[in-house]
């Protein structure tokens, strides 16, 4: 795959691409966390908000911080619900803007592959979280073929153009997740996988939410017109739909979880 810069910038766009499987598989992990009531949160790589929502909802926390580079991106989260109590504010991954200690658990979601260097943002999370805190991440298993938009990438592939890829995607691989929890020096470290689906309505509104991805919706509306309708029809026999005409798409996600030592 080709590796460049992918901006994040519309959150309205995001949110309709992304938001509902961050949703999907952001419920599986809170549920695998089991968080007690009244934690500090930081959400590292928050976006447009939509997994920070679901702390602030699901988690009864006594505070939750978005960090994110990307303004729009913050913008779009701070007309979210969850702004009543989640405070959003722009920052590195590798350069936590708190210090040693100051949150109960540190949670990264669709996000270490695109970390320049996830050792940092894994010892950044660490650093900010209180000893017994918790550190953990859930990824799309980019490459075992779990990214939702991968009945395209494969046909992306086969018509010899190579699909655009975050800067650290062998993050998201489980063996990668177990050993940058092991070098920070984090406790008792557990793995899951978690696999969600989603329905679109028919084989239009799965396209349509393809084209706004920002990694491959430039590549796909450059491609000549000819070549476009190629890659529709070809992605479509992948997704036949059902009686009804919907489409049903499955995402895979590597999750891992560790404690600062006490």
């Amino acid at each position: 795959m080709t590796e460049q810069k992918i901006r994040f910038d519309d959150g309205a766009a995001y949110e309709r691409m992304m938001g509902t499987w961050s949703r999907l598989a952001g419920d599986v992990f809170l549920d695998w966390l089991a968080p007690p009531a009244g934690l500090r949160w930081i959400d590292v790589g928050c976006g447009n908000g939509a997994f920070t929502e679901r702390i602030v909802e699901r988690c009864a926390p006594a505070e939750v911080h978005g960090i994110d580079p990307s303004a729009g991106q913050l913008a779009f989260a701070r007309t979210r619900p969850a702004s009543r109590l989640a405070v959003f504010g722009e920052g590195d991954a590798m350069a936590l803007p708190f210090p040693a200690d100051r949150f109960d658990a540190a949670v990264m979601g669709l996000v270490i592959f695109f970390v320049p260097e996830p050792k940092k943002g894994v010892a950044e999370m660490a650093r900010v979280v209180r000893p017994g805190g918790i550190v953990a991440t859930y990824a799309w298993d980019l490459p075992g073929g779990g990214f939702p938009l991968e009945p395209v990438l494969i046909e992306l592939r086969a018509m010899g153009i190579q699909p655009t890829l975050p800067p650290s995607p062998e993050a998201s691989r489980m063996d990668v997740l177990r050993a940058l929890w092991t070098d920070a020096g984090l406790a008792g470290i557990a793995t899951r996988q978690i696999t969600v689906q989603r329905m679109f309505k028919n084989f239009a509104d799965f396209w349509a939410t393809l084209l706004l991805s920002p990694s491959n919706g430039p590549t796909i509306n450059a491609m000549s017109a000819r070549d476009r309708d190629n890659l529709k029809d070809r992605t479509r026999e992948r997704l036949p739909a059902d009686a009804d005409g919907h489409i049903i798409c499955g995402a895979r996600a590597n999750a891992i979880k560790g404690r600062r030592p006490e």
